[in-house]
């Protein structure tokens, strides 16, 4: 995300002294407050957007515009709320959706352990296939596997939507995005590099599996571990 500027507090906002609501920055997670010593109550909520600035012009918004249509919303229905907004900026090109890396971006504490809980390189077992998104390689059987490009972001697509069926118009819609009419691969080709990606998973081939008349899709299976690089935390649910 290429956006630097972080959105003031608008100027209806109480003076500061009197502000509780929690506020989240890029820079740094927020102080942790000792727990009350009977219980805890809320006293907010953080909301986390992952869109980027393109994708924000192709809807015909900018972030800006939907940052003030959610505060005037909030205002209407609860006038008394305080409002804070950051944009969570991260490396160009960080892999992974977009709502995970405005998480980690912004230190939310579980996407933060979840990177931790990762185990080393050096822990993994040798055997099955390594999807290393941070590292933009396929590891099988631990040697490197010489995917193309394509292949590699159509085996990670799948993989970072696991469980879902995808049709072959979203692969050609996601993985050519942009491309011409000439440049963009017919439905059926997506087929043809399918194959080619099996071929190369030799006997784990069968961890791309063809749901006849939709698509594919890629369920959690024992030979597969995927390794995420900093601002690609695993995915909750797609």
């Amino acid at each position: 995300m290429s956006i630097s500027a972080v959105l003031d507090r608008p100027s209806t906002a109480r003076p500061a002294a009197r502000d509780t609501a929690p506020h989240a920055t890029a820079a740094s997670a927020p102080a942790a407050r000792p727990a009350a010593p009977a219980t805890t109550a809320p006293r907010g909520f953080a909301l986390y957007v992952g869109i980027d600035e393109a994708k924000a012009a192709a809807a015909g918004v900018s972030l800006g515009t939907l940052v003030e249509a959610l505060r005037r919303t909030l205002g209407e229905l609860a006038p008394a709320a305080e409002t804070y907004a950051t944009v969570a900026l991260a490396p160009v090109g960080s892999g992974g959706r977009d709502v995970d890396v405005v998480r980690l971006a912004l230190h939310e504490p579980s996407a933060i352990a979840r990177t931790k809980d990762e185990p080393a390189e050096e822990d993994r077992a040798p055997g099955g296939v390594v999807v290393d998104i941070s590292r933009k390689r396929v590891l099988i059987d631990g040697e490197s596997a010489a995917f193309t490009f394509k292949e590699f972001e159509l085996l990670q697509y799948l993989v970072l939507r696991e469980g879902r069926t995808i049709e072959r118009t979203e692969l050609v819609a996601s993985l050519w995005e942009g491309s011409t009419d000439d440049d963009a691969p017919g439905e059926r080709t997506i087929d043809v590099h399918v194959r080619r990606l099996r071929a190369k998973l030799g006997v784990y081939e069968d961890i791309v599996r063809t749901v006849r008349g939709v698509g594919y899709r890629f369920d959690r299976h024992a030979d597969v571990s995927i390794r995420y690089g900093h601002g690609t935390p695993s995915p909750d649910r797609f």
